[in-house]
């Protein structure tokens, strides 16, 4: 029987890697919400968001603060050029042109990335004092896991104010529901949707860094498979529906933890099978996801 200790360790590992994973999750959900689009490129969005900020800590005079805001800026900036570039010509195309494009601007950047940057993994360092151990009890986590919660927590609640409360956010939310309605009653369609890819790169960029930060290295395919398990817990939670993001986030990442942590070592190969595996369970359970709404119920 694992000790109390032992499951307080595997919580914070879980909550670190769930956070990652939600922030992710909300930047496909948001985009998905308003154009059924499935953006495959954006766990590449992720890898550009670490890269941006190991070249930023390379310049060790600049804080750490910067190394996390200036990425998100750049990002969500190349977020905005993707939706103008890559898919809003295609908007009012049947939904699988969209989703194959997004498979293609994935590979672009790969490619790019591995052209000007090669494939070569990087080792990825923080600033002094950020890795920085601390013991309560049983129990160690670094300053790095503090930050990382508490970023991603405040980034989701801000996140959740914007869309509630503010005129932009409102009309986001109206568009999720009906674009074209939305689009009727005078909504900028352009800029509700601008806005959404600029949000989600923006938290993109962050989850980059986080996951980057975590695991200590950077390189081209970084974000592929975070990306696609981000899209398994937007799945989990209910696809479009930002609290579902959140939620599938923190499940998944509770229970990819818990697989490894609490089974033999020898079943740890099979992490990723696992994940696969729950989201064919939840699916079977619920179709829509945890907290999502079937296309009748939003009409």
């Amino acid at each position: 029987m694992p000790s109390s200790s032992y499951i307080a360790q595997q919580f914070i590992n879980g909550l670190n890697l769930g956070s990652v994973y939600a922030l992710v999750a909300i930047g496909l959900t948001i985009v998905y919400g308003i154009l059924r689009l499935i953006n495959f490129a954006h766990g590449d969005l992720m890898m550009w968001g670490a890269y941006l900020a190991l070249f930023l800590l390379a310049n060790s005079f600049l804080p750490l603060g910067v190394a996390v805001l200036l990425p998100m800026l750049i990002i969500g900036g190349v977020g905005v050029l993707m939706e103008r570039v890559a898919y809003r010509p295609l908007r009012g195309a049947p939904e699988v042109a969209m989703l194959i494009t997004s498979l293609a601007v994935s590979a672009v950047i790969q490619n790019s990335t591995i052209m000007t940057l090669t494939a070569q993994p990087r080792s990825f360092h923080l600033p002094e004092g950020v890795n920085q151990l601390h013991q309560v009890g049983a129990i160690s986590f670094a300053t790095l896991d503090v930050l990382s919660v508490s970023l991603a927590v405040a980034l989701m609640v801000g996140l959740t104010l914007f869309v509630r409360y503010t005129r932009l956010g409102i009309a986001m939310r109206a568009s999720a529901e009906n674009l074209r309605a939305a689009h009727l009653m005078g909504i900028n369609i352009d800029q509700v949707i601008a806005t959404a890819f600029a949000i989600g790169s923006a938290l993109a960029a962050v989850a980059g860094f986080l996951w980057a930060a975590k695991f200590g290295t950077v390189e081209p395919f970084m974000g592929f498979l975070p990306g696609l398990k981000a899209f398994v817990a937007a799945v989990i939670g209910g696809i479009g529906v930002i609290p579902g993001a959140v939620l599938g986030g923190y499940l998944l990442g509770f229970a990819e933890i818990f697989f490894v942590g609490f089974l033999p070592p020898e079943f740890a190969g099979y992490r990723d099978a696992f994940v696969f595996g729950l989201l064919l369970v939840i699916l079977l359970i619920r179709p829509n996801g945890i907290l999502g709404v079937s296309t009748d119920e939003r009409a």
